[in-house]
Parts: structure tokens; C-alpha cells; sequence
């Protein structure tokens, strides 16, 4: 089965697109795709892999599904297409960079820019059911993006691996502590944010202190 992937990814992954649990994955997501209306479009299911190379990745931010509204997911977790209202969540994180680094707030939920400079957006399910959050879950998906950790972790170093939430958090036991360096915080939707355990994090300014210190370019958030 051929998977429509960026090639420096599908050189570190293609063993995972044989197995049998990726198979039956690519199964169901014909189906659905075919039966219902699905998000993100097919051709941006792997945009996270095709706007950030594996060489590239310097910065991972985990997220857990797609936006399931219409038009609003683009393949990048947390990133909504261009002229689309932000999320809640979304809102929140730029209200932590205008504090952190000073940086105004955007006029685009879109980020592919920060894709391009090098931060992973990645999904741990990459594709989700019209309005049904969560519908793709436990199909296949989480294996292989824990895979994509697990990958990074083991073949790269000095990677800033941002986790936000309880469910990014889990995700550590993929991680090598003593390779990379790990931030961890609450998530920005409303119901942690406004608790207190988002705003303050200076996630942005610490990802770009770490980055300079091993002499990489920083982030433009």
C-alpha cells in the first residue's frame, strides 16, 4: 500500500505503512471517508509531515484529534485554515505568546508557518468524523504516531517536545529524557486555561532559550 507521504518521513516510516494494523487502518479510513463527510481533506491527512521534514523537526507540539468542524482542520494540530474563526484552545495559545514574547496577535489561526520553521503539529489521531470528536480513535492512528514519537526520540536529538494536557503528557514514556528536553503544562482549552494551568507557562520564550542555547535558529511564533 502506498502512502502519499514526504519522502525524509517515509524513509524513517515505511516499515510502519507494511504492517497489518496500518492496513486495516487505511481500510477504515476509505470507508469513512466514502460513507461520511471527513476532516481533514485527504490531501491534508500527512500535512504535518509534509510541511516540517523529518530533518527539519526541532519543536514537537502534541495534539490529540482533529478539529471535527467544517473547514476548520487542516492537518496541523491546534492550526485552522485561513479566514476560519480559532478555537477556543487556539486563542489561548496566542494570548501566551503575546505575553511571553511580546509577539501580536495573528490575524490566521493557520500554522503553517510555524510547521515551516521546523515545529511538528502533530495529531495523535489524524483524521476524525464530521462533527463526532474523537470517532477515529483507537483505528490504528495513535499507534503509528507513537511510532513518529518514538522515531524522533531515537534517531534525533535536542528535540523540544512541548506537551500540553494530561493526554500529551502520557506521551512521555516515548520520549528520551536524557536526549531531549521535554515542557510540560496544562492544556489551553478555557476549562485548564482558566484554572491556571496554561497561562504563564512561558512555553514560547523557554522552546526559544533552549534552541539558541544548542545554536539552532529560533522560533518565529
Amino acid at each position: 500500500m502506498k502512502v502519499n507521504i514526504d519522502k525524509s518521513w517515509k524513509k524513517q516510516l515505511d516499515s510502519e505503512f507494511e504492517k497489518d494494523y496500518f492496513k486495516d487502518l487505511t481500510d477504515f479510513i476509505k470507508e469513512e471517508y466514502t460513507k461520511y463527510t471527513c476532516f481533514p481533506k485527504g490531501k491534508d491527512i500527512f500535512a504535518a509531515f509534509d510541511y516540517c521534514s523529518f530533518e527539519d523537526v526541532k519543536v514537537v507540539i502534541l495534539g490529540q484529534d482533529p478539529y471535527h468542524g467544517v473547514n476548520q482542520a487542516n492537518g496541523l494540530c491546534f492550526s485552522v485554515q485561513d479566514e476560519i474563526a480559532m478555537p477556543p484552545s487556539l486563542i489561548n495559545i496566542f494570548k501566551e505568546i503575546e505575553k511571553d514574547v511580546d509577539q501580536p496577535f495573528p490575524k490566521t489561526g493557520n500554522l503553517e508557518r510555524w510547521a515551516k520553521q521546523g515545529v511538528l503539529l502533530l495529531n495523535a489521531t489524524l483524521t476524525v468524523r464530521a462533527h463526532q470528536a474523537g470517532s477515529h480513535q483507537n483505528k490504528g492512528w495513535e499507534k503509528f504516531t507513537d511510532t513518529v514519537i518514538s522515531t524522533i526520540s531515537n534517531e534525533k536529538k535536542d528535540v523540544v517536545f512541548l506537551l500540553w494536557g494530561g493526554f500529551a503528557k502520557k506521551k512521555v514514556k516515548f520520549i528520551d529524557a536524557d536526549k531531549h528536553h521535554i515542557l510540560t503544562s496544562g492544556h489551553p482549552s478555557p476549562l485548564s486555561a482558566n484554572r491556571g494551568y496554561w497561562f504563564g507557562n512561558k512555553h514560547f520564550s523557554k522552546t526559544n532559550k533552549i534552541l539558541a542555547s544548542i545554536g539552532k535558529e529560533t522560533i518565529k511564533w
